[in-house]
């Protein structure tokens, strides 16, 4: 039987490499031919111990590559489509959710290097639903990225609802904060970078930025009103303080939250009722709107800064991320 090469989660939660037998595609899926994956902070809802009974999962949810072979009922595809898969897999169309069009909270969805295997392979499955179109313009490894860490800022931001000339914050210049800050300033907003310390100032200002902010420094409520309030606030950085950030929100503003944390986020009933602020949270969107991201992206010319590693060497790459070493984000080419 032929075989491909993939890495999945032992046991012990070390990544080791494996080998998968390449089968058909079961109906309403595609296969698809990686040929880059992203590295992703989220993997680590993969990456960790589990019992021996249960499957050893190929984690990655930031893959691209081709299709080569169809399944039953697959519509709207042919082999050789350049496709990308991200963190969503694909809604299943009849849950009471899908009914409603909530396709986001698909009660039968899978999570991509979750739930089913991903993108940390040679070769990967996926629903027709869950798969994106690839803009010819992008390559694999600079696309791989934007499907998850480029497109949970770019639906954040537009769940803002933000004007052109409004000030947006965005907490955190990290693997997802650096591309915040590209969405932000190519939608027309004025941008404020927040982050601890001054060292990544600089790179905020040439990603875009016009604001920096040091968390350590200053009160970041009371410098963002100087500023005049902020319309959204995206926060990406899982370990800062959220709650702070609700006072540098302009009356009617959106805090967003897309760092996933156990810390709540606290704001008083005054704020609610008598500034109108909301706090909201955002969880990618579906494949649709995964591809505005992507020619949005292309258009603008945003781009993730990558470091790229062999299939091979998934463990160490894992490991730098995880680290807080590598340069925002790590892809592997495969």
């Amino acid at each position: 039987m032929t075989k491909y090469r993939a890495v999945q989660v032992a046991a012990d939660g070390r990544l080791e490499p494996t080998e998968r037998p390449l089968i058909e595609p079961n109906s309403g899926q595609v296969r698809i031919r990686v040929e880059a994956c992203g590295i992703c902070h989220s993997d680590s809802a993969a990456v960790h111990p589990h019992s021996a009974g249960e499957a050893s999962r190929v984690p990655g949810h930031e893959a691209v590559g081709r299709i080569d072979a169809l399944g039953e009922r697959v519509t709207g595809w042919v082999i050789g489509d350049r496709v990308g898969v991200g963190f969503l897999g694909g809604q299943c169309g009849v849950c009471a959710e899908c009914r409603r069009g909530n396709f986001v909270t698909c009660t039968d969805q899978p999570w991509t290097g979750v739930t089913v295997d991903g993108g940390y392979a040679e070769v990967m499955y996926a629903r027709q639903s869950g798969v994106v179109a690839i803009p010819d313009a992008l390559s694999a490894y600079e696309a791989a990225p934007l499907l998850c860490a480029g497109f949970t800022t770019f639906n954040a931001l537009n769940k803002g609802a933000a004007l052109p000339g409004d000030l947006v914050a965005i907490q955190g210049i990290g693997g997802l904060g650096h591309l915040g800050i590209q969405y932000a300033r190519a939608m027309g907003l004025q941008v404020a970078a927040i982050a601890r310390g001054t060292d990544k100032a600089a790179i905020a200002a040439k990603l875009g930025a016009h604001h920096y902010l040091d968390s350590t420094a200053a009160d970041v409520g009371a410098e963002l009103q100087k500023l005049g309030g902020a319309h959204v606030i995206v926060a990406t950085a899982a370990r800062g303080a959220m709650s702070p950030l609700i006072a540098g929100l302009a009356p009617g503003g959106k805090l967003v939250t897309v760092g996933v944390s156990d810390q709540p986020v606290e704001v008083s009933t005054r704020d609610l009722i008598f500034r109108g602020v909301e706090i909201l949270g955002s969880l990618t969107g579906t494949s649709a709107q995964n591809e505005e991201n992507l020619r949005f992206a292309d258009a603008q010319d945003i781009a993730a800064l990558t470091e790229l590693a062999p299939l091979a060497d998934a463990a160490s790459a894992y490991a730098r991320m995880l680290s807080g070493a590598a340069r925002f984000r790590m892809v592997l080419t495969i």
